[in-house]
């Protein structure tokens, strides 16, 4: 059972009240009731906070349709997987539709709380869940979108990333243990070298590093803890100073989030990330704590770990460390999917792969497990015309969150104006180096602009006297190794400036080429 402290008794606000009432899975009793007399007619407690714990989200821009959160560790499903959530989405008319995640995961739109128990239990049957995935509890867990696959991994995290999720949410029964904690929370399993889960924006990340012991190389991972974006504050992950073992990991997830749940800060939410707590005590009582709840004392960090690769977004075909066979990374702009979409990545995977679909924290898929024979009649199929292996650069490097369009704390319209945009920008100019541009639709930061070349938060804007969707830049985030988060460099740009602001400062910082201009 969840330990109660004397900081959660003391604590008065509303969300603490809400959870010191009823535990948010206690709504999956009630499934059946909230069917019968609609969304309508529900406690608004259940409805817009409680239904969280299960995955399903209340959103006021699209009444009476809910937003559904699943948890696809390490982002892999299944091709029959695939199917089911395609055939929820699809019975939900043209709104419906399938949002592709930052954590690897996948946001179905369109649910009906009148449907809810038949979603379930068509989830219990495909080995799906959606528990524990909002509010107060550990999101999806990410990891190397290639795990298994490369050749160049050091660690094959998959079955890790597993044991975590199973511990923490009972094997997607839901687990009473982790409900309570005073804020959400992020963990990430790196396997290979390039940073693929951006460790440092994570609560918990483990990334690769041998340990030296009485001459012997042992692989296992460093330990950074504490990064998180909020609207208050935005950090990244510090270390740990802790080397651990792969036979640790699930062991010392559990001992940081019992130190969480039972000391962390809870009286005023903006200040309840994990960072709050070590800023608190130290990271020398933290780490101590640590050590308490696991039983035994942690082994120091290793100088140096092994994230030494400028990070890869894998789209495009590769050779798999398997011979004569190949993964090919499709890119699906700003990660949104229609269930035709979905149906057809099923049969593609089926037919020309191993029936296993892989989603990356750039928002784009994998189908692995393409035998070389089969490789030339794959890059010929039709969708691929619109999920591309090639697509021109500033849009292959765009990640946006899920905007205006369905979520109430947006404060402007992202993905579809994202899209647009680059795509304008890409018929302008050309570029002589990457850039990765992200969009977030408000402070909240779930499209990660802090990680991001060019970084754009919504926001509201002033022009010719008028209130305007506008964003704030920020610049100078950096991903795989050295990886370090951007700042603000400029507030309040109208949106309908941003085509040539944005530009000239292509132009200018990245090395682009208007098209058509004479060299100099």
């Amino acid at each position: 059972m969840t330990s109660v402290t004397t900081n959660q008794v003391a604590s008065q606000n509303k969300f603490e009240k809400l959870k010191a009432e009823k535990d948010g899975l206690a709504v999956r009793h009630e499934l059946d009731q909230f069917a019968q007399v609609g969304w309508e007619a529900m406690d608004a407690t259940d409805r817009e906070y409680r239904l969280k714990w299960l995955g399903v989200f209340f959103r006021p821009v699209t009444p009476g349709q809910f937003m559904m959160r699943l948890r696809l560790p390490s982002g892999i499903i299944g091709s029959q997987q695939m199917r089911v959530l395609a055939e929820i989405v699809q019975r939900y008319g043209e709104d419906g539709n399938a949002d592709i995640t930052t954590r690897q995961n996948l946001q179905l739109r369109g649910v009906r709380i009148e449907d809810l128990p038949q979603i379930f239990a068509k989830l219990k049957t495909a080995e799906l869940t959606s528990v524990q995935s909002g509010m107060d509890n550990v999101r999806n867990i990410t990891a190397s979108p290639i795990a298994g696959l490369d050749a160049d991994e050091l660690i094959d995290v998959r079955e890790l990333v597993q044991q975590v999720q199973d511990m923490i949410t009972n094997k997607g029964e839901g687990n009473p243990e982790f409900t309570n904690l005073p804020r959400k929370f992020n963990i990430a399993i790196e396997g290979g070298r390039d940073n693929s889960v951006h460790a440092e924006i994570n609560d918990i990340a483990f990334v690769p590093a041998f340990n030296e012991n009485n001459g012997e190389k042992e692989l296992g991972f460093n330990v950074v803890v504490g990064g998180f974006f909020s609207a208050k504050r935005c950090e990244a992950a510090v270390p740990l100073d802790a080397w651990v073992s792969p036979a640790d990991v699930v062991d010392l997830c559990r001992a940081i989030l019992v130190v969480y749940r039972d000391y962390g800060l809870r009286a005023n939410r903006q200040k309840s990330r994990l960072m709050w707590l070590i800023d608190e005590w130290g990271m020398a009582r933290f780490r101590a704590e640590v050590e308490q709840a696991l039983g035994h004392p942690l082994q120091p960090a290793t100088a140096q770990d092994e994230i030494d690769w400028d990070k890869r977004d894998h789209i495009g075909v590769f050779a798999q460390k398997q011979p004569g066979l190949n993964y090919v990374g499709l890119h699906v702009p700003v990660g949104r999917l229609f269930a035709q979409d979905m149906y057809e990545l099923a049969r593609l995977a089926e037919v020309y792969g191993s029936g296993e679909i892989r989603l990356t924290v750039e928002q784009n898929l994998i189908i692995p497990n393409i035998p070389d024979a089969h490789l030339e009649a794959f890059l010929q199929e039709p969708i691929l015309q619109k999920f591309s292996v090639q697509p021109t650069p500033l849009v292959r490097s765009l990640v946006s969150c899920t905007g205006a369009q369905f979520c109430n704390f947006a404060l402007i319209e992202t993905k579809n104006r994202a899209l647009a945009l680059a795509r304008a920008l890409d018929e302008e100019i050309e570029l002589t180096q990457p850039v990765r541009i992200h969009w977030t639709g408000c402070p909240n930061s779930c499209g990660q602009p802090q990680v991001a070349d060019i970084g754009l938060m919504g926001t509201k804007a002033r022009k010719d006297g008028k209130a305007v969707d506008g964003v704030d830049l920020y610049m100078g985030g950096k991903v795989g190794k050295d990886a370090h988060l951007g700042t603000c460099v400029q507030k309040g740009i109208a949106c309908d400036d941003l085509q040539p602001m944005l530009r000239d400062l292509l132009v200018q910082q990245f090395g682009a080429k208007v098209k058509g201009e004479p060299i100099a």
